[in-house]
Parts: structure tokens; C-alpha cells; sequence
């Protein structure tokens, strides 16, 4: 059987029986209506630093492998943070962009990366050859780097004894340990973070907020507008560009009709903030949360603990929320580690960051017993 390898530069020309048949685990950031909403509605593109550039091996059944790539010109909307390495690049004349970069856009959710037909005779092997196609596209067209961001088990079986230089990091994710209720999850913790939680959520309560949680399928214009008004607030008053278009939010509720979820909280019929979430493999994702009012509280409110009470009520395993936050341990959530990698082309610089990373690593591990003494519960999560 023989293997081949392309480039793709538009993904509408992956058919989407064909990308059914890559096993994705049910993550939705890998559903071929994300990667292709994202194109398809302008949200990326070459002229915002997103140029299509996808790898792909087939055979003589079609598709076999996968990776979502891009070529950036810049390093937002990546969440695994290489600004320095760029700022030393420049320092010393060398030019760090463009670079290649194999990820879901604006996306900080480790997931499947380098996906494989399901089936598939070697999946480990047909992943590596998608990491030797990433690096031989770097010399030849003179891309500095490669990098895998947020890479999934599989991924991180196939590369961790290969010659890539490997990065982690930490997010905080809330597991369900079978509650049944808000309550038996609030039981868990200690008393002071319990009694918290209670506050704040009584906060929103007492403000008259009401939630309503709407699918995809259920997401009227105006509601979808008043989704886009939040996200672009909320990214605006941080002094970040709001990159995705309101046109993609619709293209998934058309195509993610239940995977799509949004809370949205009300104040005197009147919607007034919002979280939006995507679910799938057993897991809900809190993608963008936005308000138009200040009320104390509301932001934990609709961003976290009504995505708990979600995950309890539908047997929801795992709730990520996103990247960043220690805030969120005092809330439940525990420490998760990440994982990147990466192909520096320049040896003097790639024998560097290999030191740096070294010394990061180390760091990491101590930040990590440090978040131990910060744990909520009365008795550590199994």
C-alpha cells in the first residue's frame, strides 16, 4: 500500500465523510464543521496570520492522516507562548516568522493533533511521518519552526522519544466524581471555599439573574448577535482583537446543533451576559463569556458554576474551562497538565531553548506543588 503526502491549503476540500472516518475522540474543536467554519466564514485566513496549510496523507482508501496547520506571521490566538523566542530571534537578525504551526485556532484545548484514520494499521508511526512532513515543510520553505500545541495522548506517545523539544504547562479542569447535585459537589471542599461559593452564587441570585441555557439549534439572530456583542466586549476591554465574526458563531449553531451550548443570564427578561460553551467526548468546554452590566459575582456565576451545575445535571465527566486562572482552584478546579512540542530549524537556537525549557520544566514541577497547598477539598480528587 502506498502512502503519499499533501498539502492542503483549503479545508472545504476535505469531504466530510472522510473526516468522519479520522478518530477525533469526539472533541468538537476537531469537528470538520469547526476547521471549516473557521475558513469558510473568514475568521482565519493568510491576510490575519492564518494561512491554511494543512498536512494530510493518503492511500489508496483516501484520506488516512491529518493536521491541522497553519502558517502564522505572528504568535496570537496560541496560548502556548513563544514571544520571547521570537524576541531573540529578532535580536540577533534572524527572522522567527513565518512559522508552522499545528493547532485549533484561538483555541486552548489539548486534543487530538496529528489524527489518524480509525483503524489504522501503526498509528504511531503515520503520526511521526506527519511530524517529518511538518519539519522537511520548514526546510523547504524556510519556516524557523514547527510547533504541536496542546497535544493529545496519542500525540505525545508518538513524539516524547523522538528529538522534538517538548514544553508543558498548566490549566485547571473540574472533574465530576458522580455528584448529583450542586450541593454534593460544594460538600467535597473545605468549609471556607464552600462558604464562597455559596456567596457568590446568592450575589447573582439576589440581583434577580435567571439563568437559560439554549442549544445551537436554538439560537435565534438577535440571540446570536448578543453572543458576538459580549465576546467582542469582553476582548475589546482586555486590548485583544476579537478575531472570530459573528457569521462563525451561527455556522456552528447550523452545524452544532447540541454540541453548541450557551448560558445565557437574563435580567428582567432582558439578556445581559452570556458564557458559551462547546461539548463533546465527555467533556463541556467554556470557550467566551461577556457581559454588559457589573454585578458582583456574575462572572464566576456564568462562566463556572453554571457549568458545573451543567455537567452534573447531563453526567458530564470533565468541565475545561479555558487557559490560565489559579482563581479557579478556590472553585473546584485542579491542576492539568499540558503538553507542546516543537522543531527549531536553526541548531544554535533550538540547543537554547532546549536549555530554556529544561529550566522551565524544573519550575513548572515546583509551581505545581505550590498549587498542592491551595488544594479546595477536604480530601484530594482520586
Amino acid at each position: 500500500m502506498s502512502i503519499t503526502s499533501r498539502i492542503v491549503t483549503d479545508f472545504s476540500t476535505i469531504a466530510e465523510r472522510d473526516w468522519r472516518r479520522l478518530d477525533n475522540a469526539g472533541n468538537p474543536f476537531l469537528s470538520h464543521a469547526f476547521l471549516a467554519g473557521l475558513e469558510a466564514t473568514g475568521s482565519i485566513s493568510a491576510e490575519t496570520g492564518w494561512q491554511p496549510w494543512h498536512l494530510a496523507l493518503y492511500d489508496d482508501d483516501g484520506l488516512l492522516a491529518f493536521a491541522p496547520t497553519y502558517v502564522k506571521s505572528h504568535s496570537h490566538g496560541e496560548f502556548v507562548f513563544d514571544w520571547a523566542w521570537a524576541d531573540a530571534f529578532r535580536r540577533h537578525g534572524l527572522d522567527y516568522y513565518p512559522k508552522l504551526l499545528t493547532a485549533v485556532p484561538y483555541s486552548p484545548i489539548t486534543g487530538p493533533r496529528l489524527l489518524v484514520r480509525a483503524g489504522a494499521q501503526r498509528p504511531g508511526a503515520l503520526r511521526r511521518r506527519l511530524a517529518e512532513m511538518a519539519m522537511s515543510e520548514c526546510e523547504r520553505r524556510g519556516f524557523s519552526s514547527w510547533h504541536c500545541n496542546f497535544a493529545g495522548k496519542p500525540e505525545s506517545e508518538a513524539l516524547e522519544h523522538t528529538d522534538l523539544l517538548q514544553r508543558c504547562d498548566w490549566q485547571f479542569h473540574w472533574r465530576n466524581r458522580d455528584y448529583r447535585t450542586f450541593d454534593d459537589f460544594l460538600g467535597v471542599l473545605r468549609s471556607r471555599k464552600r462558604k464562597n461559593i455559596r456567596k457568590e452564587r446568592r450575589q447573582v441570585e439576589e440581583a434577580g439573574i435567571r439563568f437559560e441555557w439554549l442549544r445551537g439549534a436554538d439560537l435565534a439572530d438577535d440571540t446570536l448577535d448578543f453572543i458576538h456583542r459580549c465576546y467582542k466586549g469582553t476582548f475589546r476591554a482586555y486590548g485583544n482583537h476579537p478575531a472570530l465574526r459573528k457569521s462563525f458563531f451561527a455556522w456552528l449553531a447550523q452545524r452544532l446543533p447540541d454540541g453548541l451550548q450557551v448560558a445565557i443570564a437574563r435580567l428582567q427578561d432582558r439578556p445581559v451576559a452570556m458564557s458559551l460553551y462547546l461539548s463533546g467526548g465527555g467533556r463541556l468546554y467554556g470557550r467566551y463569556w461577556g457581559s454588559e452590566v457589573e454585578i458582583p459575582g456574575l462572572h464566576f456565576e456564568t462562566a463556572y458554576y453554571q457549568g458545573i451545575d451543567h455537567c452534573i445535571r447531563q453526567g458530564i465527566e470533565i468541565f475545561e474551562s479555558g487557559a490560565q486562572g489559579e482563581h479557579k482552584i478556590a472553585r473546584g478546579f485542579v491542576p492539568e497538565r499540558t503538553r507542546s512540542f516543537h522543531y527549531v530549524r536553526d541548531d544554535t537556537f533550538r540547543q537554547a531553548i532546549g536549555t530554556h525549557l529544561e529550566r522551565e520544566h524544573a519550575w513548572l514541577d515546583e509551581y505545581r506543588e505550590q498549587l498542592d497547598a491551595h488544594d479546595p477539598y477536604r480530601e484530594p480528587p482520586a
